[in-house]
């Protein structure tokens, strides 16, 4: 992967200093309240939790040292915001939840925050708006990109056999015929020296998988790569794709094969975009309409990405 570069290192850190002096981050009276970001914001994800939601939960959503979340859930107890209780079904776990008090200090807070919002897009046009909308949701995009990470997993990880399930049931609810779970790849055929197995993790939690599998000398196989429908139009299938392909280059594969049904149209245009050719059918797949090949080590096709 190609470094990054200082320019585009200096200007991400130019916008994150004038953005968060911009909507008061730095102050210790966030929006004029009596705490600082970090307290209103977990109160905030507490009172949108409605009837509770354990610390774990918590510690995960906002990426939270345990002992950082400690010190603010105690401030907040304190201050009559939170509750805190044993989870019903679980006692190792804690649950918090909102008290009448911190149910009514978020909705001062939100009230807050979008007087400031609109007063932020006050002085721009409408046309204006529309484009800063525009892009602050292709920041959002690529940054939720950017936090994804693909890491190769054994075939018989439950992680691994998780997104199987999720991808089998999706091509179920999509395929006319159906989908028969038998035909997904065993844990043994993508582990090992036999193939891999990546899953993409977006804060911890499974949202996209792909596999590889040795079809004969030289020659492998990419299989079920899969998104998850909230990670989809973020660029992660290429991702995927990219991961398996430097694993199978990495495993003196000359050549990658996949097939795909009819229907995924969407999958056909992204292998096509990402330099593989239609060739005829080089297996017997009941749900298989088109098969493709790709040379590694040949440049991709010019396509929008």
């Amino acid at each position: 992967m190609e470094p990054v570069s200082t320019d585009d290192v200096t200007a991400f850190r130019r916008f994150n200093r004038y953005f968060t002096r911009r909507i008061g981050v730095l102050d210790d009276h966030y929006l004029g309240q009596d705490r600082p970001l970090g307290e209103a914001r977990l109160l905030f994800e507490i009172a949108g939790s409605g009837s509770g939601v354990s610390l774990r939960d918590l510690r995960g959503r906002l990426g939270l040292d345990a002992g950082y979340l400690s010190r603010m859930v105690k401030t907040l107890q304190a201050q009559g915001m939170i509750r805190l209780s044993v989870h019903p079904q679980d006692s190792r776990l804690r649950t918090v939840e909102p008290t009448a008090a911190g149910r009514a200090e978020v909705e001062e807070q939100n009230r807050r925050a979008g007087a400031l919002a609109s007063g932020l897009l006050q002085g721009l046009t409408p046309d204006q708006r529309r484009e800063l909308t525009e892009a602050m949701a292709t920041a959002q995009r690529l940054l939720r990109l950017a936090g994804i990470t693909v890491e190769r997993v054994n075939g018989h990880a439950p992680d691994a056999r998780a997104c199987l399930d999720a991808y089998a049931a999706d091509l179920d609810a999509r395929f006319p015929e159906g989908f028969d779970k038998s035909d997904l790849v065993g844990a043994h055929e993508v582990s090992g020296d036999a193939g891999a197995f990546f899953v993409a993790y977006e804060e911890g939690r499974p949202v996209g998988c792909g596999a590889l599998r040795r079809l004969e000398p030289g020659v492998g196989e990419i299989k079920h790569v899969w998104v998850h429908p909230e990670a989809r139009r973020l660029g992660l299938a290429r991702r995927l794709l990219d991961a398996l392909e430097a694993e199978a280059a990495a495993r003196g594969l000359t050549v990658v094969r996949l097939d795909t049904h009819a229907v995924l149209t969407e999958a056909q245009a992204m292998y096509e975009a990402c330099g593989y050719t239609e060739i005829p059918a080089y297996t017997d797949h009941v749900y298989a309409a088109h098969w493709f090949e790709k040379r590694l080590g040949a440049p991709a096709a010019d396509a929008p990405a």
